[in-house]
């Protein structure tokens, strides 16, 4: 087994998610081999699993940071929002911006890349690892029984808009999580692009008319 330093370790293991992010955006989970990401970083195949206790670890952790960038991105954007209609609004043109330009926001979001890890992982926990970086990271985001109940946890504790709405008079939707599912359901028209259903040239007025709807749909008009 070759042996590390502690700053050999450290940056291996931050060449290694870097390399395994651009590599599962290009080719996604199942065509990224271990080998391909090793590869990139100069090191044996086997020396990857003194980082990792598997590629599905190393892709959940790129995710995880793919989700958070999107959060951090959301909350600062809705600091310009004066309504709750302009904050939905922004939630939902940010969001779709990411589905539609990031491979990995998409896979997350659209495709259920969190649930056919969670499928895979047979429902077993998602175990600390004996990295410190590791063990701050699953503290931070309260890693639970599945890779799935966690992501669901934090898209709640970092959405906490309809929470906020649902006081006002205006909303039309009493619940925040059904809030929250439909504004989620929104970025699968993202799959319909370039597509029969809708045409290329069609899709961002497709897009914008429904953010529109949506917006006008959870709030009544003011005036």
């Amino acid at each position: 087994m070759t042996q590390f330093t502690d700053a050999e370790r450290e940056r291996i293991r931050a060449e290694m998610i870097d390399a395994g992010h651009d590599l599962f955006a290009q080719f996604g989970f199942d065509r990224t081999r271990v080998s391909d990401i090793t590869d990139e970083v100069d090191i044996g195949t086997s020396t990857f699993y003194q980082f990792f206790e598997s590629k599905k670890e190393l892709y959940f952790i790129v995710l995880v940071e793919e989700r958070n960038q999107l959060f951090d991105e959301l909350e600062q954007a809705v600091t310009q929002a004066e309504t709750p209609q302009a904050e939905a609004e922004i939630i939902l043109r940010t969001t779709l911006k990411q589905v539609r330009s990031n491979p990995l926001i998409n896979r997350l979001f659209v495709k259920g890349e969190i649930r056919r890890i969670d499928e895979r992982m047979s429902g077993t926990r998602f175990e600390k690892s004996a990295n410190e970086e590791q063990d701050s990271q699953i503290e931070q985001h309260n890693v639970t029984d599945t890779v799935n109940s966690q992501f669901e946890q934090e898209f709640t504790q970092v959405l906490p808009q309809p929470e906020q709405w649902v006081t006002h008079d205006d909303v039309q939707v009493s619940n925040p999580d059904v809030i929250r599912g439909i504004m989620r359901s929104l970025l699968f028209v993202t799959q319909a692009k370039e597509t029969p259903v809708i045409p290329e040239e069609m899709y961002g007025e497709v897009e914008e008319a429904l953010i529109d709807v949506i917006v006008a749909g959870l709030f009544s008009d003011e005036n």
